[in-house]
């Protein structure tokens, strides 16, 4: 089972814009980007809406029928572990194996030793296409490399063993995930990661590094741009080097998580994929929420209403639902707006608030971050805040699809 060039990672709390998410994939197709939609959903958002995995595999296959979709598809059990990865198995055939928190475990230095053995054709000074510099790999690198990696690469490999077994080995795509850690992979971490993957015989289409700088949820990149640009650049010329060097699939691929409104990046990255004629694969998730809430605002009266309690709830239980997500927000409450405020406002001062447009005066990230981890609230709302969402589902759907293919698809795919 292969992934696509370009496939691009659907994100929904609640199940309920499937046909609005592809219908944007299919309007990308018109504009000639082929994108594969794979729909995610990890199990930490599973458990806060209390849905299952099975119902994002209906999701999609309802909309996929719905919209008469001929051309594969996939539903990616999100950032699984080895504490959850079976409840995916049956719903799945992606699997974001997350093995962030397995590195930097101890290891047996025995098996360090035959890590370095394994890899000891890299010593020396090593170049690749496209990259000017030269990698200088020494044995004490690829000791650190080991003690950073290997517990982490045991995991993996436990994992896929276990999906291989219960699936088959052909029925699903494995991407390998350690993007959620406070340092970034290095170019060169990438290639060991990835020269190990292929020694343990891990077809790994897609890998998840973490990137320079902060990738928040919902925002934009805060960071240096330009050496954002030139570690994705490497990053990109490493894994195509990998997929040729290394007994590993033809299709694998940099996977960029959070990638919503990274607006700063997507034409350098789109400059960097076509420079390298790279595949990628995107991961958007909470902005669909986030258009569902805008969408409510904007119908007024009840979907107002509701918008507002919501962040009303969201701002006294911030202490609460802040920490699930703390490397990867950065919330000022000195510059959130006080609910008694918000209560104020009509329709539009909500949504220019929680729209991601810098050029407003009323945006604010601080506002729109919480309100993006604070799905839980409308959750807890149960079918009150699904119904309602359903009663304007005309509008929403609208908002959901603009958002993924104008903001998001073409500028990362095709430009002005």
């Amino acid at each position: 089972m292969e992934l696509g060039k370009y496939s691009f990672g659907i994100g929904d709390r609640f199940g309920l814009q499937g046909k609005a998410l592809l219908s944007a994939i299919i309007e990308a197709e018109k504009m000639g980007v082929r994108l594969t939609p794979v729909w995610n959903k990890s199990y930490r958002e599973h458990l806060i809406v209390d849905s299952k995995p099975e119902d994002a595999r209906r999701e999609a296959d309802e909309a996929v029928q719905a919209l008469g979709w001929s051309a594969p598809y996939f539903v990616d059990a999100d950032h699984v572990n080895p504490h959850n990865v079976r409840l995916f198995i049956q719903a799945a055939d992606f699997f974001t194996v997350d093995v962030a928190e397995a590195l930097n475990k101890s290891v047996d230095q025995k098996a360090v030793e035959q890590f370095v053995r394994r890899h000891a054709q890299l010593l020396g000074c090593l170049r690749m296409p496209g990259i000017d510099e030269e990698f200088e790999v020494t044995a004490t690198r690829l000791e650190e490399a080991g003690r950073r990696y290997l517990a982490a690469l045991d995991e993996a490999a436990w994992m896929y063993q276990l999906l291989a077994e219960s699936k088959g080995d052909d029925s699903f795509v494995l991407e390998l995930s350690m993007d959620e850690t406070v340092e970034p992979q290095q170019p060169l971490d990438l290639l060991l990661i990835l020269a190990e993957a292929a020694s343990r015989g891990l077809p790994v289409q897609t890998i998840a590094p973490r990137f320079p700088g902060k990738l928040n949820k919902g925002v934009d990149y805060a960071g240096d741009i330009g050496v954002f640009r030139e570690s994705f650049r490497q990053c990109v010329a490493v894994v195509k080097y990998a997929a040729r060097e290394l007994s590993l699939p033809r299709a694998l691929k940099l996977s960029f998580h959070s990638g919503s409104d990274k607006f700063t990046l997507y034409a350098h990255m789109r400059s960097v994929l076509q420079e390298f004629d790279a595949g990628i694969h995107i991961k958007t998730a909470g902005t669909t929420w986030l258009e569902e809430l805008a969408g409510l605002a904007s119908a007024g009266d009840e979907g107002l209403a509701t918008a507002k309690h919501i962040y009303r709830t969201a701002y006294q239980r911030r202490a609460e639902l802040t920490p699930p997500y703390a490397a990867v927000v950065d919330i000022d409450p000195r510059r959130l707006p006080l609910p008694d405020d918000v209560d104020h406002w009509d329709e539009e001062h909500f949504v220019r608030s929680l729209k991601h447009d810098l050029h407003d005066a009323l945006y604010n990230a601080h506002f729109r971050q919480l309100l993006h981890i604070s799905y839980k609230v409308a959750a807890e709302m149960g079918t009150r805040f699904t119904d309602l969402v359903l009663k304007h589902q005309d509008v929403i759907g609208d908002r959901v699809r603009s958002n993924i293919l104008e903001r998001h698809i073409r500028p990362l795919f095709i430009g002005d």
